[in-house]
């Protein structure tokens, strides 16, 4: 668990030295639901990365444990755990494919909820990044 813990931490490390400086964001959307915060840029480009990595390194994951499973069933030659491995494939696909479309759906949420642009604008902002000039891409 400590190791884990170590690993995330120099993560995120990696990926603040990685993420352009930029001093000032142009966070329009943001200005008008947080009034009087100031927020760095490297913090929505760091979301974006954690949101980025989530989204494509968890469904790869899952499908692998899945597919894994499943040859361990049809290498046992046992028709009940080669039933039981395929369920569990489906279940992990069905998994990933939630997981890789998290993102969409809270942006649904969002923009259904939201009575402004500025929620979604501030929304978007965090989950696509910021460029280089400072604006939200």
């Amino acid at each position: 668990m400590k190791k884990k813990i170590f690993m995330l931490i120099v993560m995120v490390m990696v990926m603040m030295t990685i993420i352009p400086n930029v001093s000032a964001v142009d966070l329009k959307g943001c200005a008008s639901v947080l009034p009087n915060v100031n927020i760095d840029a490297k913090l929505p480009n760091t979301i974006h990365i954690i949101i980025l990595v989530i989204q494509i390194a968890v469904p790869v994951i899952l499908v692998i444990f899945g597919m894994v499973d499943l040859l361990k069933a049809v290498m046992g030659q046992k028709e009940d755990e080669i039933k039981k491995g395929q369920q569990t494939l489906i279940k992990r696909l069905i998994a990933a494919a939630l997981v890789f479309f998290v993102i969409v759906i809270v942006e649904l949420v969002i923009s259904l909820v939201a009575d402004n642009g500025g929620i979604m604008e501030c929304a978007n902002c965090f989950l696509n990044g910021v460029d280089s000039s400072g604006t939200c891409k």
